[in-house]
């Protein structure tokens, strides 16, 4: 039982996983902590948190679990304004996409790690942010990445864990640069594909005809591109170096394809295809 969460950020991810842990039974206090009053409000109308308030500092006072779910690039300052108000005994632990950037940046405040912070990321979400997208399944059945690391305290770890667990999610560990590096392939690189593709449309000149006529399959594929913009740029330049590997990679790849149909390939698109369509296949049974 967790006697008073604290929540600073509580979006999409924030609020589900306060969500989450009110239907289990796993929190007795929820306190929901940010820079908009109103966004607050509406947390605590929609039962989301118990209490509010805009001052981090107070927000973690007396909280024996807290946990950052704002944008990368608000992780240092965040840290930095609760960093001589968290209890000893509090475990802090994140939900962000770049686990080293938010290594370097607790480290940045605190000088070292805390024993008692252990990295996490929810392998989850939706297009949708703000609380109102909120909801207490988005964990259900899916995978969060624990990257402890040599100092991390056995029993902070442990806390994390069940708080995961009781959300409904498979949890795993990770070596950091491991996570950032699968990460980058299998998340943030699809993301940048989608915000490229509906940027590049958008510009042309006959944009409105072409979203006229789109069909499922372009929905399919872009719908990622209405993610949060602010926390996407974020999460590209926090995980830049493993980024920009796997877009060299995939630039290959399509030059490619690009190469099949000048040459009007046939034999080898279709063993493209063929090979991507096995994959697919394979993953989503």
């Amino acid at each position: 039982m967790i006697r008073r969460l604290c929540v600073i950020g509580t979006g999409l991810i924030g609020g589900s996983l306060a969500l989450a842990l009110r239907r289990a039974g796993a929190v007795e206090e929820i306190i929901g902590a940010g820079r908009d009053e109103a966004h607050l409000r509406r947390a605590v109308e929609l039962d989301v948190i118990d209490r509010h308030t805009t001052d981090l500092a107070r927000a973690v006072l007396g909280a024996d679990l807290v946990v950052l779910a704002v944008p990368l690039g608000a992780m240092q300052p965040v840290c930095a304004a609760v960093r001589d108000k968290l209890d000893g005994d509090a475990v802090l632990t994140d939900v962000g996409s770049a686990k080293q950037a938010v290594i370097d940046a607790v480290q940045a405040v605190f000088g070292a790690l805390p024993a008692r912070f252990v990295p996490g990321h929810p392998i989850a979400g939706t297009e949708r942010s703000g609380v109102e997208a909120a909801f207490p399944g988005l964990f259900r059945g899916r995978r969060v990445i624990l990257t402890p690391q040599a100092q991390t305290d056995s029993k902070a770890l442990q806390t994390v864990r069940t708080m995961w667990e009781q959300t409904g999610a498979v949890v795993e560990e990770m070596e950091v640069a491991h996570h950032d590096r699968v990460l980058a392939a299998t998340s943030h690189l699809p993301h940048m594909l989608a915000f490229a593709l509906v940027d590049s449309l958008s510009r042309l000149g006959d944009r409105h005809e072409i979203f006229r006529f789109a069909a499922g399959g372009f929905r399919d594929f872009t719908r990622i591109a209405s993610s949060d913009p602010v926390m996407w740029r974020d999460i590209c330049l926090a995980n830049a170096e493993a980024l920009l590997t796997m877009m060299a990679r995939y630039r290959t790849d399509l030059e490619s394809i690009e190469d099949a149909v000048v040459r009007r390939d046939g034999e080898q698109l279709l063993e493209i295809f063929r090979r991507a369509k096995k994959a697919r296949d394979r993953f989503v049974a």
